[in-house]
């Protein structure tokens, strides 16, 4: 008996001594993995030491090209066109006839409206003759002048539908496809053709309201078109009296030269609109910028540690942010690996 309980004496000193062993040897490496994580190597990142610059403040706007000016043409009488005057695609002078429609029933009445006219006419000249010997009352004179006045402007009115029967160009231009032949039968509903003037076009776009009191008349603007690498200019000479409500955006307009007529209406512009310059200005790369919730932050280097800072950043370039509050000249900041950062994260930075 004394055997067998010391067999399980032994037994139990050795469960006992091996779970105590590996209680401490558990807490152990818990105390070293703590220690490790504690001394986390520092992330490797690149950075920038702030300075103040010049900073010429362009806003990058879209805008659409139109016409300066731009008509459909129509004949303002009906009837068959009797002669078309232009080519299609050619330029034309202000007043130069573009078509003619008949004008004979027209020019028929004006002979009969000449004929009473000149009836009225003598017939006013002995009633004036007649009152003088008193051999006429007042009343009927005055009924023969009226019969003159009104045949005088009968006259008058056929003469300007005759004139209405040449339609003219009212600026001069670029006419466009025709839709008619000689011998059509016009009326005023039937388009022509459209007359555009070319050699000067406006630029219109809009801005938003927060700039608007940073735009003048007069200002030069810059823009491109889609398919050509060349900077056209144009120059401002119009602005909405007042902001759209439903956009918050005020319209602007400029007109360009377009005297080597590469530009065309209807396409699109990518406006550079010069605003002030900016001296001591803090502009920092794009990259370091990252968008959250509640605005923008950018990271800086503090102390071995990354120090997350919240800032107020407006303009931007293709490659650079201008930055108006948050940043200050001397600070270090970190423009990679930004999105994997954490504030009082330990870093290394490789100032470049």
């Amino acid at each position: 008996m004394k055997v067998k309980h010391l067999i399980y004496t032994l037994l139990i000193i050795t469960i006992g001594g091996f779970i105590t062993y590996r209680i401490i040897s558990n807490k152990g490496k818990n105390d070293d993995s703590k220690k490790f994580n504690d001394k986390k190597s520092p992330t490797t990142v690149n950075g920038i030491v702030i300075k103040t610059t010049t900073f010429d403040n362009n806003l990058a706007l879209s805008g659409s090209i139109e016409a300066n000016e731009q008509i459909e043409i129509h004949s303002e009488v009906s009837g068959i066109v009797e002669g078309i005057f232009f080519n299609e695609g050619a330029n034309v002078s202000k007043g130069q006839v573009l078509l003619k429609v008949n004008d004979i029933e027209l020019k028929a009445q004006l002979r009969q409206a000449i004929t009473r006219e000149e009836l009225a006419a003598e017939n006013a000249r002995r009633a004036k003759l007649l009152l003088q010997k008193e051999a006429i009352s007042q009343e009927e004179a005055d009924v023969a002048k009226a019969d003159l006045a009104s045949a005088q402007a009968q006259s008058q009115l056929i003469r300007a539908q005759i004139s209405k029967t040449s339609v003219r160009a009212p600026f001069s231009g670029k006419i466009g496809l025709r839709n008619i032949s000689p011998g059509t039968y016009i009326t005023p509903t039937v388009l022509v053709a459209k007359l555009v003037n070319t050699n000067k076009l406006k630029i219109t776009f809009s801005i938003p309201e927060k700039y608007a009191s940073e735009v003048k008349s007069g200002s030069v603007i810059d823009f491109k078109v889609s398919g050509s690498d060349k900077t056209y200019n144009a120059k401002i000479y119009a602005i909405e009296p007042e902001v759209a409500v439903a956009t918050r955006t005020l319209q602007i307009r400029a007109l360009a030269d377009n005297t080597d007529g590469k530009l065309f209406p209807g396409t699109f512009a990518d406006i550079k609109l010069p605003l002030n310059i900016i001296k001591d200005a803090i502009v920092v790369p794009s990259q370091a910028i990252i968008p959250i919730q509640d605005g923008k932050k950018v990271f800086i280097a503090n102390n071995g540690q990354a120090k997350e800072v919240m800032v107020d950043a407006t303009t931007r370039t293709d490659s650079s942010i201008l930055i108006l509050s948050g940043l200050k000249p001397g600070d270090t900041l970190i423009t990679s690996g930004v999105m994997s950062l954490k504030d009082e994260a330990p870093i290394k930075v490789q100032v470049k």
